[in-house]
């Protein structure tokens, strides 16, 4: 049986697509990105948004890279994928707006993807399925009122989020209570 060879993209956004499998599947351990910096959130966004998804991000770049995906520019309130390479307060009010879901449709909330420095700022301890123990994770350069933020929405409504550094990529599944000591 023959299988067909992929081009360059498709080997990065099928490393990028395993990546963030593993992430989300394994909570607080890092996976490596084929990409670093903006690059790594642009390949992220290639990989998710086509042109049945819509994204919104604060990023003027980013957000003309997106485009090219088919995929539809949405405000913070409608948009399923969310891509904040640097989060600052202005963006954690333009965040609180992104969906939830709800309790009779889950999954219609989005999924963020948010720029950080790990082995920086407060203790974060990690709980929940996939997390065989508790695991601490120092993450730096997101606003304080993220984790409360997040903490307001009781399963099964939230957020699924990627924490980007870099070319690592750490998964915060809605599932997973994250306690900042």
């Amino acid at each position: 049986m023959s299988v067909p060879a992929m081009s360059p993209a498709e080997v990065r956004q099928h490393a990028a697509f395993t990546a963030m499998m593993w992430a989300l599947s394994y909570p607080g351990r890092p996976q490596r990105l084929p990409a670093s910096g903006l690059a790594a959130f642009a390949l992220l966004g290639e990989t998710l948004i086509d042109l049945e998804t819509g994204f919104f991000t604060p990023d003027a770049g980013l957000a003309a890279a997106l485009a090219r995906t088919g995929g539809r520019a949405l405000p913070p309130a409608r948009a399923p994928y969310q891509l904040y390479p640097r989060l600052d307060d202005a963006g954690l009010a333009q965040l609180a707006l992104a969906p939830r879901g709800s309790h009779l449709d889950p999954d219609q909330s989005a999924t963020l993807l948010l720029g950080c420095s790990f082995g920086e700022g407060p203790a974060v301890t990690l709980m929940g399925p996939g997390v065989a123990r508790a695991i601490t994770l120092r993450v730096g350069g997101l606003p304080a009122g993220l984790w409360e933020l997040r903490r307001t929405a009781a399963y099964p409504l939230g957020w699924d989020i990627l924490l980007v550094d870099g070319d690592q990529l750490v998964g915060l599944p809605r599932t997973t209570a994250a306690e900042v000591r």
